[in-house]
């Protein structure tokens, strides 16, 4: 490994004018190099030391190459001596030279001050060590690709001396030290016309060439080019060649994580590399147990990018392994997890448990896309976790003002979704009602009516917002952007318009026209209402004929005129006897029997989905008497409920 150790060489600088000399390209740097020939030289001990004066600096450079920071209050001390892997004599007298105590401290610092005071207090430093510098000052200093305070960081005294000692010895650094400081200089936005990213982009060029690198520096580099030139970068093929002339059994965890990562910038087109990843996958099981919580994650989001249907092995064994990773996941880390988990369509009981005691602990300090998530991962597999649901609905309380639109509704859809209100409900509707009151406007159309229409289904009623909702305007809107008027789009509407009709006889806002409302509810996506189980229906089917004495006394998928479609209609007259189906006089009662399979329910208990509760409650104002047929359950089960507890309420309130 190579080494820089500051000492001799002394840069007394201004502050600004150096930084422009630095990063802003050749024509300083060319100034520099010309004037550099009229040094005087003379020995100082067993050094030469070079002194020279140049538009107003002062160096003082040495030849052995040595580099050490000082604590000069106006100036950076330094020398640089690189020395090759096998590596020559260094000073290791500092009490951080040794490497793994410095990433150790590194790591700790979270600004950039901190870690340029850090870097100004050692006396000698590794290339590596370099890198590991800049890619700190990543972590800390760059938030969605935007490097915040660059020019106090551009201009500080220590990343001025460390990226021109870089610059002037870079043929002299080892593969890592290049790789690694060339990735972190490119996140940290440093121009790449500058003399200082051409050195380094042409000397990895130079080593890419010799065919001498490792998967690791490879995997780096590859992302360094594609974050500077994007996925046309000629280079990335030659990377990729390389990558796979290795032997992919000698791979270390870590670098076959890498080429997972290195995959998904490269493959732009279904099918590329195939072969490679069908390898890797079969080969990656056996690494698995070794695998930390990052390389976990990275993994399966590369699976889930990568669209690896077919690699459900490792899919299982690593969302197994995950489990154990959960308390240790950053927020990143848990977002991938878990939508792994939602696109290959795993469930583990454990891992749902050992989430539920992870968000019940951090909910109030996770980001609000990681709740987000955790909630999408619940509605999308219906698990219905009361702490998971009562801690969300908590937090949102508190934290809702901060959250975009989007995140807000990915929050409150699924109580409606799996019917579930948390003891904290009336808190959690009035905070929803506040933030639509206010910024009703900032809200997409889509998302405004998936709002609503959630609900409705735990039986909170939107009224006030029902005026705009049913605005030829806001029509409109819905017609114009996103999916536009679906039939998906255009049930939510009639259900929240029957809704009102039903459940809240007080309301006189405006209606929904007629032509925005369809004639039924079952449409192919199943999200208003759910299709019965074949198997469970002829089951029912063939009970039904025994009991009754023939097929003619019920009817099967009936339409109602109130959209809903019934699972199994009987008539009854006023004496109770049973009508042939097809008998529309002397009808007294219906009897709506609901053949309910597990797919009705949460997965985890026996609490309706929030389209079924809804359809039901429905059904029982329209005069049907409701009949559940549960999965499970030989005995027809039937509650009578009190109807005057489903209207309005308070009306008030709009929750």
């Amino acid at each position: 490994m190579a080494s820089m150790n500051f000492r001799c060489f002394q840069a007394s600088v201004s502050r600004v004018q150096t930084c422009r000399r630095l990063l802003t390209g050749s024509k300083a740097l060319n100034c520099f190099g010309r004037q550099i020939s009229q040094l005087k030289l003379c020995h100082c001990g067993t050094t030469l030391q070079t002194m020279c004066s140049v538009s107003g600096f002062q160096y003082i450079a040495c030849r052995n190459s040595h580099m050490e920071m000082g604590n000069h209050p106006s100036s950076v001390m330094g020398m640089v001596q690189l020395r090759g892997e096998a590596g020559n004599n260094v000073k290791s007298d500092s009490k951080w030279t040794n490497e793994e105590k410095f990433f150790n401290k590194l790591n700790c610092l979270c600004s950039y001050k901190d870690i340029f005071k850090f870097v100004s207090s050692l006396e000698s430093i590794s290339d590596t060590m370099v890198a590991a510098v800049f890619q700190r000052l990543c972590d800390v200093q760059v938030e969605d690709g935007i490097l915040k305070n660059p020019e106090e960081v551009m201009e500080d005294e220590v990343f001025r001396t460390l990226c021109f000692q870089l610059e002037q010895e870079s043929p002299n650094v080892s593969d890592s030290g290049l790789v690694n400081s060339l990735n972190a200089l490119i996140k940290l936005c440093v121009d790449p016309w500058s003399t200082l990213m051409v050195r380094l982009m042409s000397e990895s060029q130079e080593r890419l060439d010799k065919g001498q690198m490792t998967v690791r520096n490879l995997c780096v580099l590859g992302e360094s080019l594609f974050n500077l030139e994007g996925p046309g970068c000629v280079m990335l093929e030659r990377i990729m060649d390389q990558i796979q002339s290795t032997n992919l059994e000698d791979w270390k965890s870590d670098e076959m994580t890498m080429v997972y990562g290195m995959l998904q910038l490269v493959v732009v087109e279904s099918g590329k590399y195939q072969d490679l990843l069908n390898k890797m996958n079969n080969a990656t099981l056996t690494h698995v147990s070794q695998f930390s919580p990052k390389m976990t994650s990275s993994v399966l989001n590369a699976l889930v990018v990568l669209d690896q249907t077919q690699a459900i092995p490792l899919v299982i064994k690593l969302c197994k392994h995950s489990i154990r990773h959960i308390p240790h996941f950053t927020d990143d880390e848990i977002e991938n997890v878990l939508e792994a988990f939602i696109r290959f369509e795993h469930n583990d009981q454990f891992f749902t448990e050992a989430l539920e005691r992870h968000v019940a602990k951090c909910a109030f300090t996770m980001r609000a896309s990681a709740v987000s998530k955790v909630m999408q991962f619940c509605s999308r597999k219906h698990i219905l976790s009361k702490s998971i649901f009562n801690t969300v609905a908590e937090s949102f309380i508190y934290s809702a003002d901060n959250f975009s639109t989007a995140q807000i509704a990915e929050q409150v859809v699924p109580f409606g979704k799996l019917n579930y209100l948390p003891p904290c409900a009336p808190s959690l509707f009035r905070k929803l009602e506040k933030i639509l009151s206010s910024r009703f406007a900032q809200f997409q159309p889509h998302v405004i009516l998936n709002l609503l229409h959630s609900c409705i289904l735990v039986e909170r009623y939107p009224l006030n917002f029902l005026a705009k909702v049913f605005s030829p305007y806001f029509l409109h809107q819905l017609q114009t952007e996103g999916p536009g008027l679906t039939k998906s789009v255009l049930s939510q509407l009639t259900q929240l318009f029957l809704t009102v009709r039903l459940e809240c006889p007080s309301y006189e806002g405006p209606r929904l026209l007629p032509k925005y409302c369809v004639k039924s509810f079952r449409i192919p996506d199943s999200s208003i209402e759910s299709l019965v189980d074949t198997h469970l229906y002829n089951s029912v089917k063939a009970g039904l004929i025994d009991l009754l004495g023939a097929r003619i006394y019920f009817a099967s998928h009936v339409l109602t005129p109130y959209c809903y479609n019934l699972d199994i209609e009987i008539k009854l007259d006023e004496e109770g006897f049973v009508l042939p189906a097809n008998r529309y006089e002397e009808v007294y009662q219906r009897i709506a029997l609901c053949i309910d399979d597990q797919k009705r329910f949460c997965n985890n208990s026996h609490n309706l989905l929030g389209k079924e509760a809804i359809k039901q409650r429905h059904l029982e104002l329209l005069g049907y008497e409701v009949v559940k047929l549960q999965h499970g359950n030989p005995k027809a089960k039937k509650e009578n409920a009190d109807l005057s507890s489903y209207v309005g309420g308070n009306q008030d309130s709009i929750f």
